[in-house]
């Protein structure tokens, strides 16, 4: 099993939601770790701050070359799931300091897989951004580059 068995990200216009499935060679608490604790997700993600843990947390996460996104912990199920609120609306073309009526909500979730980990991340709320279809394939393409990385980075450890 290596990355490049993985799938793009599929797009449901219908559901304004963006969702992408990978298997990862590596255990599910490596990967909860990875998507859960600040310092890991800033190894293959954009660096992460965030004031605590679990649902109420709020930071942001700043990637090189685009700024600085608003980001709120929604939800946490140990080791299965966490929700994330964000204000990455790019095609509003600025950045929020604030998360407003623009945020989309990402979920991942994790199931233990013979070999690994089965990941999903499930992005929704786009019809409450500013162009929904551009936002949904940006952020379709996005998963793909950024998951690709969590995988070489988790599976390089292994």
């Amino acid at each position: 099993m290596s990355m490049t068995d993985n799938q793009a990200s599929v797009v449901d216009e219908a559901a304004y939601a963006v969702r992408r499935t990978i298997r990862i060679a590596a255990p599910v608490e490596k990967v909860w770790q990875a998507v859960t604790e600040p310092a890991h997700i800033s190894r293959w993600f954009g660096r992460t701050e965030l004031d605590g843990a679990g649902p109420g947390a709020r930071g942001s996460i700043t990637f090189d070359g685009y700024g600085r996104v608003p980001l709120a912990v929604e939800a946490v199920d140990a080791p299965r799931s966490v929700t994330y609120r964000w204000g990455n609306d790019d095609a509003l073309g600025h950045l929020r300091d604030e998360l407003d009526e623009h945020a989309t909500v990402f979920t991942f979730t994790l199931e233990s897989v013979d070999g690994g980990t089965e990941l999903t991340v499930l992005e929704t709320g786009f019809d409450r951004t500013s162009d929904p279809a551009r936002n949904m394939a940006e952020h379709a393409e996005g998963w793909v580059s950024e998951l690709d990385k969590l995988v070489a980075l988790l599976e390089g450890d292994a």
